[in-house]
């Protein structure tokens, strides 16, 4: 059964379209039955988790490429493209 963009898999996970890459993103069948039996809380906190771990390898690729940069500029760097320019 193919799942279009626009339908939910359950009420908190939705596959979308991303305009951005111009692909479609979609979860895997397994990670899905798994992720619906997480609590939203639990889904938040894999989700942060995440986000958290992007944030830390971007900070130290950064920093990688930049030694001569303190941290201030670094995080100033990293929050920018985490907010895609709007920080």
């Amino acid at each position: 059964m193919a799942i279009k963009s626009d339908e939910f898999i359950d009420s908190s996970i939705k596959i979308r379209r991303s305009t951005e890459f111009g692909h479609l993103e979609v979860v895997d069948d397994v990670m899905c039955e798994i992720l619906k039996q997480k609590s939203p809380l639990e889904r938040l906190k894999i989700a942060f988790g995440l986000w958290r771990s992007a944030r830390k390898q971007l900070f130290y690729y950064l920093r990688s490429l930049h030694p001569d940069w303190d941290e201030k500029r670094i995080n100033s760097e990293v929050i920018k493209r985490i907010s895609h320019g709007a920080a």
